[in-house]
């Protein structure tokens, strides 16, 4: 299957002539060789030859693999109707074709296109390696029959699978010359043998064939019961009383010793044995019995035993046989019970210890009771007048295996004395050595041990620490609790490292570290270990402590149980929530509460508690709280403050009362019950009944007082006021006084001459002060007014408007003075000014002519007001 290239030219040109000869060929373009099996890693080369057409020649041809055109200085052209083309196989290309082209584009190419095209497919592989790791075995089956002959070797490494490899493998029997084979495919094969030829010498090997070659094994020559691999033997076991350390075996050899002979291996172990030991060889040789030593009494053992060809040290071991468990005969127990304390309570002078212990080491049987002395002591000697007192063990045969624990007393150490326990376990055989242990009076405190450090291995907890230097040290205790289930072990002085047993995962451990001396017990050193941690199985359990603020919240939390933990806590975050926005605050491991400060007031608050270990972590429940509208003590401070103010009202309407009924309730004066009265007693007090005439009501009598520099139209307006007045009727307008008054006219409306109806016949009259251009019908002049008043009285009191006088008339060098309001009485008002008698009588046509000043028309008031 080499170079086409070397195909002789004289076979190109026959096979061009056989082509040509056949009329009814379809395509112009033939490609040689066709379905080509190509070596990987080779070069192939392809020819594609022109027949019965003229339009094309070799120099219109080209080559393409897997639609990429070949470069032409990978072509060689044979002659004009032939072009070959080397192409190199680099790897795996089945499944891929190699195309021969025409270029030229003539109208007869172009019509049969498809006459011009021609491929071949292509198909690679490797050729066949040696098979390597040849072995071959007969087994026996289960009637002890030899039937055939099974082997296996190393596949190919390179194969493809459009060349695969057929694998022969082959039996000759050496002597007789006869072969036996089977083909597969696959990597072993067997060889039907019947019957099988022991003591014969066989001949095995395998070829790997593909259609770019062959190539065979090694040929195995070998004795056919070298190839054997037998049944394993039946076995049987036996325990006997007067051998409590040591079983029988027996066995049947699962072929006749004719055809092979076998040699055999035991192995053996027990619960408590780490893993199989084994008896050696040269101990055994071909028999078919053996007794096992040295084992413990009343101990479980379990014991296999297989065989092989005793002449082929490489033959094939049988498979090991069942397990034949069988438990060592009672005897009674080799060594001491492992005794321990507790301190239940440890009072000022009274200590609560209870006594355990465990079973012997080596306890040859079932422990059925303990016997166990309590000895006190006294000046320095034991007291040895107390007596044993015996324990019953009673335990299930599901407890015998395990490490089970026995109270045996509960001791009340008072009075500051040392006691010595002796226990000794008893079976069914005998007692076991006697085990002892001192309760002194005080634990020695200045040796315990240092430096301790407990880390996990394995699904156990290392124990190390830093050992002591003590004459009197006798060993260790290294003691594990956790929930109540307690153990211990026993490490002798020259150590400083142990492991513990077994451990539950999850579980916390105390774990402590007692030195023993000869007559006492140190005081231990502790640690807490996990051997394995995880998140907690739940978070801690959130509430409030009180109630919440306006802007501020202590939460507190309990811890989570030591059995929930399930490691330890490395921090607590606390998460509090408001709408969509949530914050978190880290708190240390040994803090169980939190204040929560800047929160929202009349706000609502979703909090939890996220306890983390090494391992994970878990959420608490969530706890909502709503915070308070307003800060602490502001709803005080405003009732505080409204109850001040009230109180502060209270008390200024107390004090205040008179200026606030005035204020609120002002008292208006009842016209009804005034009389009126005069202003001098020297004047008529006659009361004239109003006219029809008069203007009832109010009536104002003006005085008008001029100095002696008035203006002369000042005078004639006087003139004409006392023309409109006789003198018989001149009054005071006051309680009937004939002081320039008249019940019919007021001086004020002189100018109107209006008469006004009198609606009320009871209407008080009163005195007003009114300046002279409250006339009407005068025209103000520049020269400053003169005030003019008039005056009633009355038995009822004055509005506060009337108390208050704005203006009042003094005398001095004949002018008047316009003086600032006072609050003064109206007695101090019209007085005479300095003890002066006033003249309240004199008509007011008595104006002197010269200008002088008149006399005044009111005569002084000796008796004050009058009634009427």
């Amino acid at each position: 299957m080499g170079d086409v290239s070397a195909l002789p030219l004289c076979a190109l040109l026959f096979l061009a002539c056989g082509i040509h000869a056949y009329s009814n060929f379809q395509s112009h373009l033939l490609t040689l060789p066709q379905n080509p099996v190509i070596e990987i890693g080779t070069n192939f080369t392809a020819t594609c030859l022109i027949s019965n057409t003229v339009e094309v020649t070799a120099d219109d041809l080209y080559w393409k693999l897997s639609n990429v055109t070949i470069p032409r200085d990978q072509y060689r052209k044979v002659n004009s109707t032939a072009l070959s083309v080397t192409v190199p196989i680099t790897k795996d290309i089945s499944e891929e074709w190699l195309f021969c082209y025409c270029r030229k584009k003539s109208s007869y190419v172009v019509l049969n296109e498809g006459k011009f095209i021609h491929g071949i497919s292509l198909r690679t592989g490797y050729r066949p390696e040696k098979p390597e790791n040849l072995s071959c075995i007969s087994f026996q089956k289960e009637d002890k029959s030899f039937p055939s002959l099974q082997c296996s070797w190393g596949t190919t490494r390179r194969q493809t699978p459009t060349v695969p490899v057929h694998f022969t493998l082959k039996v000759m029997q050496v002597l007789s010359n006869q072969t036996s084979s089977t083909t597969t495919k696959d990597h072993w094969a067997e060889v039907k043998l019947s019957p099988y030829p022991f003591h014969m010498e066989l001949e095995v090997w395998v070829e790997a064939v593909n259609q770019l070659g062959a190539a065979e094994s090694v040929h195995l020559r070998k004795e056919a019961q070298h190839f054997v691999k037998t049944n394993p033997p039946e076995v049987t076991v036996t325990s006997e009383k007067s051998f409590p350390t040591s079983l029988l075996l027996n066995w049947t050899p699962p072929v006749n010793q004719v055809c092979v002979k076998l040699t055999y291996q035991i192995r053996f172990c027990s619960p408590k044995s780490p893993g199989w030991s084994h008896v050696p060889l040269p101990d055994i040789n071909d028999q078919t019995n053996f007794r096992l030593q040295g084992l413990r009494a009343y101990t479980p053992y379990t014991v296999q035993v297989r065989c092989r060809d005793v002449e082929n040290l490489h033959g094939y071991w049988s498979d090991w046989s069942q397990n034949i468990t069988t438990t060592t005969p009672e005897d009674k127990p080799s060594s001491t019970p492992d005794l321990w304390r507790t301190v239940v309570y440890n009072g000022t002078s009274e200590r609560l210890v209870q006594i355990i212990c465990k079973d012997p080491e080596f306890p040859n049987g079932r422990i059925t009771r303990f016997d166990v002395k309590v000895e006190k002591q006294r000046d320095r000697a034991w007291n040895q007048s107390g007596g044993w007192k015996s324990v019953l063990v009673n335990r299930s045969e599901a407890e015998e295996g395990e490490t089970s624990l026995t109270l045996l007393e509960q001791i009340s150490l008072s009075n500051l004395e040392s006691v010595k326990v002796s226990v000794v376990a008893v079976n069914s055989l005998g007692r076991s050595p006697e085990a002892s242990l001192i309760l002194p009076v005080k634990l020695p405190d200045h040796a315990r041990v240092e430096e301790l450090k407990v880390w996990p291995h394995e699904g156990q907890l290392v124990v190390e620490w830093k050992p002591l230097r003590n004459k009197l040290l006798s060993g260790y205790v290294v003691e594990w609790l956790s929930d109540g289930r307690l153990d211990w072990r026993r490490v002798s002085k020259t150590s400083n490292r142990t492991l513990t047993g077994r451990l539950d995962p999850f579980v916390c451990y105390t774990v402590s570290v007692y030195p023993v001396f000869s007559r006492a017990i140190g005081k231990p050193v502790q640690m807490l270990a996990y051997v394995e941690q995880g998140a907690p199985l739940r978070g801690p359990t959130l509430k409030l402590n009180g109630k919440p603020g306006h802007n501020e919240a202590e939460l507190v939390w309990e811890e989570i149980p030591l059995r929930d933990r399930r490691g330890f806590i490395t921090n607590y975050t606390v998460f509090y929530k408001l709408g969509e926005e949530i914050r978190e605050v880290p708190v240390p491991a040994n803090s169980t509460s939190l204040k929560l400060e800047s929160l929202m007031g009349d706000s609502q608050y979703e909090a939890w508690v996220q306890a983390s270990t090494a391992a994970g972590s878990t959420n608490g429940s969530h706890h909502s709280f709503i915070t308070m509208k307003y800060a602490a003590g502001t709803i005080e401070a405003i009732s505080l403050g409204a109850g001040l103010v009230i109180l502060l009202v209270f008390l200024l309407g107390i004090y205040k009362r008179e200026f606030l009924v005035k204020r609120l309730w002002p008292r208006v004066p009842d016209g009804r019950q005034s009389s009126i009265g005069t202003w001098s007693p020297d004047c008529s007090m006659k009361a004239e009944p109003p006219k029809e005439s008069c203007v009832s009501g109010i009536s104002v009598l003006v005085s008008m007082c001029e100095s002696q520099s008035g203006f002369e139209e000042d005078k004639a307006s006087l003139s004409l006021r006392k023309d409109k007045y006789t003198s018989e009727e001149h009054s005071s307008g006051i309680g009937g006084s004939s002081c320039m008054s008249s019940p019919r006219q007021s001086v004020s409306d002189s100018d109107e001459g209006a008469d006004m109806a009198d609606t009320t016949a009871s209407t008080v009259q009163y005195s007003s002060v009114v300046a002279s251009s409250a006339y009407k019908g005068q025209t103000p002049g520049s020269q400053p007014q003169h005030s003019v008043f008039s005056r009633s009285e009355s038995t009822q009191p004055l509005l506060d408007s009337e108390e208050t006088v704005d203006m009042f008339v003094q005398e001095a060098s004949g002018r008047f003075e316009r003086l600032a309001p006072q609050d003064i009485t109206c007695s101090e008002v019209f007085g005479p000014p300095d003890g002066e008698q006033l003249d309240c009588c004199q008509e007011a046509d008595e104006l002197q002519a010269d200008g002088r000043t008149a006399p005044s028309s009111y005569m002084p008031q000796l008796g004050g007001y009058k009634p009427q």
